[in-house]
Parts: structure tokens; C-alpha cells; sequence
């Protein structure tokens, strides 16, 4: 059984309607990225990072040098996501990216202080507005997760159903 990796492009019926959603995650990782490199992003996303387990450490290239990275690396994955549309295994990887990408912003949620107040007497969960912006980013992390299975050989999706 030939086991290939599959592209909503070259699809058929509903299939083919994921085409918007890789184009929409383009847009939108250039334009994250884009934001990257102006100083009031950079400035912004230091509390997030520097509160992080997974991307503290990208506090020694300096506040500036860490929204920089991240910028590329947003360029990358939408560079990789729009490449996709021409080869399977660059939209499997691109999507996956995408999903690492949101599962550590969203992580975000949980990691930074003051972000949530948590309380079972009054509001169960009340945020501030940066709350708000990353929670946000769980509709991003599930576009990339269906993204991704969409890009799998429907062979390994059969397997993992079963």
C-alpha cells in the first residue's frame, strides 16, 4: 500500500476546502511575523517569554534579538505552509510547526503571572487583556492540528483510528 502524503489542493470535495485555511494561516503567520520586528511587539512579548519553560532561553539574544527569531521562524512556517500547496511533506512539516508554534503560546496562558485569576467562588476564569489575546490562539493551534492530520498519508489516519 503506497503510503503519500496528501494536500488539500489536489484534493476532492470538502477536502479541497482546506485550501483556505493553509492560505489563512499564511496571512497570518507573515503578518505575526512582520510584527516581530517593530519594537512595541518586541517590547510585548518579553513577559511571555521570559515566563516560558519552553522558549525562556531565547532571553540571551536580548528583547529585540528574541522577537527577531521569532519573526523568522514565523516567516518560515508560513513560507513552509505556502510551499505546502505544492509539496505534501512541506505542508505536513509546516503545519506541524504551526502547532508547536500555538501549543507554546498558548502555554502562555498558564505560565504568565497575572494573565488569569483563577477562582471557584466568583468568575471561574477571568482574564486581562492579554489573556484574551492568547486565548485566542487555540483556534490557530486547531487549524494547524487539522492542517497537519490533512497532510498525512489517509493510510496512517486509518491506523490510528482503528
Amino acid at each position: 500500500m503506497k503510503k503519500s502524503f496528501n494536500i488539500a489542493e489536489r484534493g476532492g470535495g470538502s477536502y479541497r476546502l482546506l485550501a483556505i485555511l493553509r492560505w489563512a494561516m499564511v496571512v497570518i503567520f507573515v503578518s505575526f511575523g512582520m510584527q516581530k520586528f517593530t519594537l512595541q511587539s518586541a517590547q510585548g512579548i518579553v513577559q511571555f517569554i521570559s515566563n516560558s519553560p519552553f522558549i525562556s532561553w531565547l532571553s540571551v539574544l536580548g528583547f529585540r534579538g528574541e522577537a527577531y527569531f521569532l519573526g523568522v521562524v514565523e516567516f518560515g512556517i508560513a513560507a513552509l505552509l505556502a510551499a505546502g500547496a505544492f509539496s505534501p511533506i512541506l505542508s505536513a512539516v509546516g503545519s506541524l510547526m504551526g502547532v508547536i508554534t500555538f501549543s507554546i503560546t498558548w502555554s502562555f496562558f498558564f505560565t504568565t503571572p497575572g494573565v488569569v485569576k483563577w477562582s471557584l467562588s466568583t468568575d471561574p476564569m477571568a482574564w486581562n487583556l492579554a489573556g484574551e489575546f492568547i486565548f485566542k490562539d487555540i483556534v490557530l493551534l486547531c487549524v494547524c492540528v487539522v492542517l497537519f492530520l490533512a497532510s498525512l498519508p489517509q493510510s496512517v489516519i486509518r491506523s490510528c483510528t482503528v
